[in-house]
């Protein structure tokens, strides 16, 4: 056998050994596929294949690996099992740039799936190995380096500070300072994921100098950049009032403002959102909003868009009204609630109209002057309707009757209260006769409109214990008409009437 015939076999050999991996890779990213080659016992067959002397054949065994990984979570513990992490952790550092990447990738399709999986990652060393592969010449290592850390830190604050600890974070504010967009993209989500658990890992963050370089791409066209970046900005506000005044701090006002009026709805949602997690700390970043023009943005951006999209304006508006009467006054002469009021109506889902219930309630508390101007939407009828339906959450049902009494206790505006004498079941109803009670001593126009609306008849009609407060509430309303007309509307007072009649005896001229 000739020297050319024995090559040939390893050449055989290896052409094979391509073709069953390349095969394998390409099955892998069907679903339909997955079951079948894990029961074949394809695990085992990729491991020994990361150990291959050809380039090649490594970097396409563990892309098939990290397709697999990705599937599911059974599969990802089988990566684990198979003692396979140690291998890519070790050729992590020693490979070429292809290689890195693909072992990068199987790291981020493990860590995604449980903090259980993501801690076995960790364990095996893999952090400074990734944090290495941050400092990267090429661009697609540093990309795939972040996916798989921003994989591991989003699942806790353990997680979070295990990465910090390894000193990712000044490298992932490097990245999003770099020219390709897909790595500012990943290095702004990772930051964010690293912010969100607790104000120790947003300060980490901060302290890395992450906000004024995120601030400053706000105005960068890329949707998909922007919502990652107002991600990360409002995971580092949410947390106290000094992070939130850092994030301000970075002159995002008013270029946040025109991100409420992207075309993207992920990009509006997280602006509204940070501006949110800004509003709610205190009456001084909520008057800070104000004076930018965010109340009015926020409500023109909750016209704009429908559903979740909704959610955190609706919430901000609510935020900032609860803090003051001026403030719930902003929100007022914006018109902040015949928005609210739509929504309230519109909404399909019931978290939202709780949240616009909630906000309502929040605007209307304050005094008599904006308790009519949520009066007069007449989203009392609205908010009524929602806590007595039997299909509506509890949480709807809780926040509705938790506005109505708010917004009821401070309303003078009559019209409004009228028909809640009709429909009103006995724990709101004690709250709308107490206001007619406050109400009708001062007001002699009021009094007679009572009596002709047939409100005074009604208020007779009413069944209240002896002694309680909603008796009290009826007297006081009765001690403001002569005794014969309260007799007049009383039930049963034709009958006596006519018994009158009955035992009255003409006289005879």
């Amino acid at each position: 056998m000739s020297q050319r015939q024995v090559l040939q076999v390893f050449e055989q050999y290896q052409k094979a050994r391509t073709q069953f991996v390349q095969m394998v890779a390409e099955l892998a990213t069907r679903p339909q596929n997955i079951e079948t080659l894990q029961n074949a016992g394809v695990m085992s067959l990729l491991r020994t294949l990361l150990l291959d002397v050809v380039p090649t054949i490594q970097q396409t065994a563990a892309l098939a690996l990290g397709r697999l990984a990705n599937y599911n979570d059974d599969l990802a513990e089988a990566v684990v099992k198979c003692d396979i992490l140690p291998q890519l952790v070790y050729s992590l550092a020693e490979q070429n740039r292809f290689y890195k990447k693909a072992a990068a990738f199987v790291l981020r399709a493990v860590g995604k799936h449980s903090p259980q999986l993501a801690q076995a990652i960790v364990d095996c060393g893999a952090l400074d190995t990734l944090v290495i592969c941050l400092e990267d010449f090429d661009p697609g290592v540093k990309e795939a380096a972040a996916w798989a850390l921003r994989y591991i830190a989003r699942h806790n604050a353990e997680l979070s500070q295990a990465v910090v600890d390894a000193g990712a974070v000044p490298l992932l504010v490097l990245c999003i300072q770099e020219p390709e967009i897909a790595l500012k993209r990943i290095a702004a989500s990772a930051l964010s994921d690293i912010a969100k658990h607790s104000p120790e890992l947003a300060q980490t963050v901060v302290d890395a100098g992450a906000v004024a370089h995120l601030a400053q791409m706000l105005l960068n066209p890329d949707a998909k950049l922007k919502h990652q970046i107002l991600s990360a900005l409002s995971q580092v506000s949410k947390h106290s009032v000094d992070l939130a005044e850092m994030v301000v701090e970075a002159e995002i006002f008013p270029v946040v403002l025109t991100c409420l009026k992207d075309k993207d709805e992920y990009v509006k949602k997280n602006a509204s959102t940070l501006i949110r997690e800004i509003a709610k700390h205190t009456p001084e970043l909520s008057q800070l909003v104000v004076n930018a023009g965010g109340v009015a943005a926020v409500i023109d951006c909750i016209g704009s868009c429908k559903g979740n999209t909704r959610l955190p304006g609706i919430m901000m508006l609510g935020y900032v009204a609860a803090h003051s009467e001026n403030l719930a006054m902003a929100v007022i002469i914006s018109k902040g609630v015949p928005q609210l009021s739509v929504c309230l109506s519109e909404e399909p889902e019931d978290h939202i109209k709780a949240a616009a219930a909630w906000a309502l309630g929040q605007i209307g508390r304050h005094t008599p002057e904006h308790a009519r101007a949520v009066a007069v939407t007449n989203t009392l009828p609205v908010l009524l309707s929602l806590y007595m339906s039997t299909e509506s959450s509890e949480d709807l049902q809780v926040k509705s009757k938790k506005a109505i009494k708010s917004i009821l206790q401070k309303c003078t505006y009559l019209p409004a209260l009228e028909p809640f004498l009709y429909d009103a079941p006995p724990n709101i109803l004690k709250h709308v006769v107490g206001q007619f009670s406050k109400v009708l001593p001062h007001d002699s126009k009021a009094r007679r409109l009572f009596v002709t609306s047939g409100g005074l008849k009604k208020v007779q009609e009413i069944k209240a214990e002896p002694g309680s407060l909603l008796q009290e509430y009826i007297n006081s309303i009765n001690n403001c008409y002569p005794e014969e007309i309260v007799r007049y509307y009383s039930p049963g007072y034709s009958d006596t009437l006519l018994q009158r009649v009955d035992s009255y005896q003409p006289l005879n001229n």
